[in-house]
């Protein structure tokens, strides 16, 4: 069994030379990030005579027994400086926040863990829990007995890098990916805004996953993000947003900005949004997406399926395709799991179900929320007030973020920080 060392073992400790005698003490461990799932221990930083030097792990000995003996015959007294790559365990780890891209979690490192695997010494855990605070007060053998919290895998951690002075340290953006946008943005909001900054621009390398993240922030943290952008740069991207969402933010943005972003929207884009900004906020009008699938009453089950595929509309407003008379009256709407289930040759007007539920624009969201619970409806579409044009749509997590109440993540312990 590998055997676990902590790295407060060796922080402020004496190293010995070979016979015995004190060289210096011990300030830090130097390890290497890099494709290494457990990155490798390549030196200590050793204050002597007041000066930090460099001492490689090759002329190290001793750690087992958590005594430093130095192994070499001189020591390079040249000032320590620190190479691209290379992180400090202490000062850039221990009691700061870290990713822990298995949960889409912040932790807190209040321990390094250590061990020698197949005759190198690596990172290989973090201990989020209590028990290095009671090792600390009580000494180790007190120490141990307290319940030990589970170590968290460093293979599965990402450090923040923006405090450390090396342009070549940066969070993976393809380990980022693999988190839901709603996860990464409750690590932007749990973080420090230098930390959130540092996540923005990892997933910024993927556009449509800044956007989704983007739209996942609460409105304080998008507000503060978009003031680091000029005006040009927040427009694009509010227009990779939907635009029931891009509408809210701009409605938020200082007046003496919005018109000029607005104004740097694409033209399709920016007539949908100007269209929502026409509307209250907390109404239909204001909550829907003006994204939808129609076809004509008169068309088969097969076209509608076709004209899913064909369409650009959000996958969430695409649950239900509304159907039209000769005229351009919604009359009716199917489901997308009714059009699965029947043939592509049958009518739709045969899945469909009648009479349409609809809402008007000037609603409320509460009577809204009375519609579509009544009706168990996923989608509503939303009428003008002669009932012969539909506007949009307003989809049942559009309406739930709506409901919700401001701060509602932090209220359940969402975006708190693991100890």
């Amino acid at each position: 069994m590998t055997d676990i060392l902590h790295l407060s073992t060796f922080l402020k400790r004496p190293m010995y030379d070979l016979d015995g005698g004190r060289i210096g003490r011990v300030q830090d461990l130097v390890a290497r990030l890099g494709d290494d799932p457990h990155p490798p221990i390549v030196g200590a930083v050793i204050k002597i005579e007041g000066r930090n030097t460099f001492v490689p792990i090759r002329k190290i000995g001793g750690l087992t027994d958590g005594r430093m003996t130095f192994q070499g015959k001189r020591v390079d007294l040249r000032r320590f400086e620190r190479r691209p790559g290379e992180i400090l365990l202490a000062e850039d780890l221990l009691a700061r926040n870290l990713i822990n891209l298995v949960r889409g979690r912040l932790i807190i490192a209040n321990e390094i863990e250590i061990a020698q695997i197949d005759g190198k010494w690596e990172v290989v855990g973090v201990d989020p829990g209590r028990r290095p605070f009671f090792r600390r007060i009580l000494g180790k053998n007190l120490g141990q007995r307290v319940k030990a919290e589970a170590i968290v895998d460093f293979a599965s951690i990402e450090p923040f890098v923006s405090h450390v002075p090396s342009a070549r340290l940066r969070i993976p953006y393809r380990k980022l990916a693999k988190l839901h946008p709603a996860q990464i943005a409750d690590l932007v909001e749990q973080a420090s805004h230098e930390e959130g900054e540092e996540i923005i621009e990892a997933v910024g390398l993927d556009r449509e996953l800044e956007a989704d993240v983007f739209e996942e922030l609460d409105t304080e943290h998008q507000l503060e993000f978009l003031q680091s952008r000029n005006d040009a740069e927040a427009a694009r991207l509010l227009a990779r947003m939907e635009p029931d969402n891009a509408a809210d933010l701009i409605s938020e943005i200082d007046q003496d900005r919005r018109l000029t972003v607005l104004e740097n929207l694409p033209d399709d884009f920016q007539r949908k949004v100007r269209q929502l900004l026409s509307y209250n906020a907390d109404t239909a009008g204001g909550l829907m997406n003006t994204d939808f699938v129609s076809v004509s009453s008169t068309s088969t089950v097969g076209e509608a399926i076709a004209a899913v595929r064909s369409s650009n509309v959000p996958v969430a407003s695409l649950q239900s395709v509304f159907i039209t008379d000769e005229h351009g009256t919604p009359i009716a709407v199917a489901t997308l799991g009714a059009l699965l289930k029947a043939r592509d040759v049958e009518p739709i007007m045969n899945v469909a179900d009648t009479p349409l539920n609809y809402v008007h624009a000037h609603w409320d969201v509460h009577r809204v929320a009375r519609k579509m619970s009544d009706f168990n409806l996923i989608v509503v579409p939303v009428l003008d007030d002669k009932d012969t044009t539909m506007l949009g749509l307003v989809t049942v997590d559009d309406l739930l973020e709506e409901l919700l109440p401001q701060g509602w993540r932090k209220e359940f312990g969402m975006t708190t920080v693991e100890e």
